[in-house]
């Protein structure tokens, strides 16, 4: 039996087997300890489908078909006349529950993007609740040739089959060939972080092969330099790259995951300064543990976050004591995003009362890992192009710190690391006063694991941010046919076309510069504090979700997170003139023109990391401004408005 099923059979063969033998395969294959009421659910919907399908027999039946990326599985799936159909039981229920279609459409968006044999066929949801009345089902097919949400119970699944096939033709479709066809999903970091944690390898996850590869040879190198240094006392810092998309915070997230031994005494953590990020990964893990194994959030939370901590958190407890923390391994994810010694030394005066501080995050953190006595590694995940705080340091400092004190620490770099996104115009032997390291390949994340829409997407936003509006429109007139990006002056509208784009439980947010203040006149908040952990994680009836477009999130919010369909307000703090784009902060009842050149390029990544947010398409919000309110001038609107048409965006 494939890993991806606990039972399938030809149609004919399985009315025919008898019921126990049936039951017996699905209980053999199920991965956790079967309840009874799982076995009771199975029984009637092995005895339901029996009766059901008899017309059928030219079809195929699978059973709790696997679906890593969401952690489920789909009830049943049967593939009659080459169409598929997904049927999400609720075995006594009597009566059509929304979280179940929503549920079985996820199913079904989920096999129509990232399974292989599901791409082009019909996918057909069904909601079987067993002991509702019967509904008249409209029927209706989308462009992408995913049904509406049917709803059926447990006397009228087969004549809706009946129904489904009177309308659409399909060629015959190889059941087994479909069963064993390569899945390959683009996770969200949640996704895929709940994924890891439930101890699937990332060659599940990942949509390129290549870049499930690339991802288990980087993994495998750490593990194999964390051996070594465990085996002979030593301790090692190395530096891992990739290219935009490459996934890696999901090899941190796997590294972690994998070295965190309990039963060995070896404790690895993942580390980030996103304290967001932390929050929401720390949360969604804790649920989905909680939900799986009948504990409770509290009780989940504990372990998670082990885990995955706040880098501050680690760097607090450090100034209570001088005894090495209990992790061996700690993985710092965007390691450029460290905070420089000027920074740093200036928190610690102001808040924390030590007026005697004076170093910088990389040389704090390499100087706590090494109060160990006997092994410690360092796992330093390193992007370019992500600073939108005051006082990051890059790259530099780290090596800085290791050019002056550690000289018994083992270096390992990625291969390209002498790229100027990471180091600038400096060299590594210059910056490392020409201590030795080891250069790496394999330390080199090379291949993306994002959708060809992403990598368009992020080279249309490049474009755009660059103010080279032709090129723009020519990589925008590609994107569209698989990535809707819209531009409205009515919110009203904005709002309307992402509830009528997302399906089943696809997520869509209001996103906002944390500058937009006088978005605020359009009825548009945008708080320094939201509940971000609600934001992103409840569902459609929490009025603290994403989905009720109420809370504005700002890029220090979303950074290393997304959503499917996202709307950003774009307000006048950064605006196109007639000289290009220029910034601004709002300050009392003025717009203050911003000269570091710093934060101007704070600003403009701050839209850069806003643009990119929505995984399936974008509108773009632009407000009409007003002449009579002077810090809303139309023309602060207009041009902005006018620009992004010239790149190509559509009007809606």
């Amino acid at each position: 039996m494939s890993r991806r099923a606990y039972y399938f059979n030809s149609i004919n063969n399985f009315i025919l087997e008898d019921d126990e033998r049936v039951l017996g395969q699905l209980l053999i294959n199920d991965e956790f300890e079967t309840t009874d009421l799982q076995k009771m659910a199975w029984r009637s919907e092995i005895q339901i489908l029996k009766e059901q399908l008899v017309e059928f027999l030219q079809g195929d039946i699978i059973f709790e078909y696997s679906i890593p990326r969401m952690g489920h599985r789909v009830d049943v799936i049967c593939i009659i006349n080459g169409i598929i159909f997904l049927l999400e039981f609720k075995v006594g229920d009597k009566e059509y529950k929304k979280s179940t279609s929503d549920q079985v459409m996820d199913y079904a968006l989920d096999l129509k993007y990232f399974h292989d044999k599901s791409g082009t066929r019909y996918l057909v949801p069904i909601n079987v609740s067993t002991r509702a009345v019967g509904k008249q089902n409209e029927y209706y097919c989308m462009t992408d040739n995913i049904y509406n949400t049917l709803f059926c119970n447990k006397n009228n699944i087969g004549s809706t089959i009946r129904e489904v096939i009177s309308r659409i033709n399909d060629t015959s479709l190889s059941a087994l060939e479909w069963i064993n066809s390569r899945y390959a999903p683009t996770p969200t970091i949640i996704e895929a972080a709940q994924a890891l944690y439930r101890k699937h390898g990332v060659e599940d996850i990942s949509r390129n092969d290549a870049g499930a590869k690339n991802l288990t040879i980087t993994t495998e190198t750490i593990s194999n330099i964390i051996d070594q240094c465990k085996k002979n006392n030593e301790k090692a810092i190395c530096f891992v790259t990739g290219v935009p998309g490459a996934g890696k915070t999901l090899a941190g997230l796997n590294i972690a995951n994998e070295r965190h031994r309990f039963n060995e005494d070896e404790h690895a953590v993942f580390l980030s300064g996103n304290g967001p990020l932390v929050d929401v990964l720390q949360n969604a893990l804790a649920i989905d543990r909680a939900e799986r194994e009948g504990i409770t959030k509290k009780n989940a939370l504990r372990e998670t976050k082990a885990f995955i901590q706040i880098i501050h958190k680690l760097r607090d407890d450090a100034l209570t004591t001088d005894i090495a923390p209990v992790e061996n391994v700690a993985i710092f994810d965007e390691a450029q995003r460290s905070w420089d010694e000027e920074s740093l030394t200036d928190f610690m005066k102001r808040k924390k009362g030590i007026p005697d501080f004076n170093q910088s995050e990389p040389e704090f953190l390499i100087s706590i890992m090494d109060r160990h006595k006997d092994w410690s590694v360092i796992v330093c995940l390193v992007g370019g192009g992500q600073e939108i705080y005051n006082g990051e340091a890059g790259i530099q400092d780290w090596f800085k710190t290791l050019s002056d004190n550690y000289s018994d620490w083992k270096i390992y770099l990625s291969d390209k690391i002498t790229d100027t996104e990471y180091v600038g115009e400096s060299d590594i032997s210059t910056l490392l006063h020409g201590r030795e390291y080891r250069s790496i390949p394999d330390l080199h994340l090379g291949v993306s694991l994002r959708s060809f829409r992403s990598e368009k997407l992020a080279l249309f936003v490049k474009l755009l941010l660059d103010e080279r509006a032709e090129d723009a429109h020519g990589v925008y007139c590609e994107l569209k046919q698989s990535y809707p990006i819209y531009i409205t002056r009515d919110l009203e509208i904005a709002k309307k076309w992402v509830k009528n784009q997302a399906r089943g439980t696809e997520r869509y947010g209001l996103l906002a510069s944390s500058e937009g203040k006088r978005l605020r006149a359009e009825g548009i908040w945008v708080p320094s504090t939201i509940n971000h952990v609600g934001w992103f994680l409840n569902g459609k009836d929490n009025v603290d979700s994403s989905y009720y477009l109420e809370v504005a999130a700002s890029e220090f919010k979303v950074q290393g997170l997304e959503v499917d369909y996202a709307i950003l307000a774009w307000d006048a703090d950064f605006r196109y003139t007639t000289k290009g784009f220029d910034y601004f902060k709002f300050r009392g009842t003025n717009w203050n023109h911003v000269n570091k050149e710093q934060r101007k390029r704070y600003l403009k990544n701050a839209y850069r990391v806003l643009l990119t947010r929505a995984r399936q398409g974008l509108i773009i919000y632009v407000p009409e401004g007003s002449d009579e309110d002077p810090s809303r001038n139309s023309i602060y609107y207009d041009r902005t408005f006018q620009y992004l048409k010239k790149t190509g965006i559509e009007e809606i």
